[in-house]
């Protein structure tokens, strides 16, 4: 296998050009992440992520943020999901059950196969300003493991792969990773009491994990201002060796201030996968795609081995896309807008979600 399997990268527009489709071919990436920008019609999105397929050697990763509320990035071509905190609010489990369902659906449809939530982050202000507003499943610990185990199962049981996210856990935040690094003081028992009791609870049927950009003084006292997703600390210690994760763990986007900001893209690279990690994530600055490749050279062989057997040994549980028809997707839309209206009431369903989200300063939409 190549080091390109390390990578997941974005893809520049809404279909593959002559010129990155043979960057891509000859790069042969893990997999890709699709966002707004790839997103213009049913059948586009379809041809897209066929076309992506066609130049891998070996199947790839085809993922993307599709968690409900403003965070659903198939809203620009359907109906918007309800977001996790009105699901959790609403309060009733066969909701959250056809939330599930019905994202495992229309992903596969579409041809993706692996989904980047639950988020397993605990809300301690629903208004708070770090990237959360809407996204949690519970105010505590308990009520995060109920919800999004709920949705998780719901979904996988449609063929479509998990990530929980952002560990060890981005609640106490107190400004957003796109713009800066948060820096989270909690002591390890703090930790183990609160944030990281989602995971111990549901790891167990859980695909994959994204480590997150915060600096946790109680992991890394020695390394001020230090990321979670660079951390040896966290990513094997804490995540591997405490907690018995033997699944596929990947980085949240390199291109965030929370990296850029604090350490070169060659030590963001090199140190993601010392750390623990097995994909690290490039969304915007796809031209940077093949220098990440080159850093990759520059990191010891049995961390590179042990990497690729997580991703070939995950890769294995992949399924094909089913039969693409609009008829289909309008009815999986038609079902998201009952889900909609069920959980929101029908005059509240109307109001799609403001596009409110910081953006990576490198974003380029």
């Amino acid at each position: 296998m190549s080091l390109g399997q390390l990578l997941l990268t974005g893809v520049p527009g809404p279909e593959l050009d002559s010129e990155t489709a043979a960057r891509f071919k000859k790069l042969q990436p893990g997999g890709f992440i699709l966002f707004g920008r790839n997103i213009i019609s049913p059948e586009q999105v379809r041809k897209l992520i066929d076309d992506l397929r066609d130049l891998s050697h070996i199947e790839p990763f085809i993922t993307i943020d599709q968690e409900g509320g403003r965070v659903s990035r198939l809203r620009l071509i359907g109906e918007e999901p309800p977001n996790a905190q009105s699901l959790r609010d609403k309060g009733d489990v066969k909701l959250i059950k056809q939330h599930g369902k019905l994202t495992g659906q229309i992903l596969r449809l579409f041809g993706f196969n692996l989904d980047l939530c639950p988020v397993l982050d605990i809300s301690y202000d629903d208004t708070a300003d770090n990237s959360l507003k809407g996204r949690c499943w519970g105010r505590d610990p308990q009520q995060v493991i109920n919800n999004a185990g709920v949705f998780n199962r719901a979904m996988r049981a449609e063929g479509v792969l998990s990530c929980a996210k952002h560990f060890p856990g981005y609640g106490p935040a107190e400004c957003d990773p796109h713009e800066f690094l948060p820096v989270i003081d909690k002591t390890h028992p703090q930790m183990l009491e609160s944030e990281l009791l989602p995971y111990t609870a549901l790891l167990p049927e859980i695909d994959s994990v994204m480590t997150c950009h915060s600096n946790y003084t109680a992991y890394d006292p020695d390394r001020p201002r230090w990321p979670a997703s660079l951390s040896h600390n966290v990513c094997t210690k804490l995540l591997r060796d405490q907690l018995g994760f033997e699944g596929l763990a990947m980085t949240d986007d390199l291109d965030m201030g929370a990296i850029l900001n604090e350490v070169t893209f060659e030590q963001a690279i090199q140190e993601a996968v010392r750390a623990g990690n097995d994909l690290v994530m490039i969304c915007h600055r796809l031209e940077m795609v093949e220098l990440a490749r080159q850093h990759l050279e520059g990191v010891e062989a049995p961390i590179l081995h042990d990497t690729l057997v997580r991703i070939e040994k995950t890769k294995k549980r992949l399924v094909a896309p089913d039969p693409f028809s609009l008829d289909r997707f309008a009815k999986i839309n038609r079902d998201i807008w009952d889900l909609r209206v069920a959980t929101l009431g029908e005059e509240l369903a109307k109001n799609k979600s403001i596009e409110d989200g910081k953006r990576s300063p490198v974003e380029l939409y």
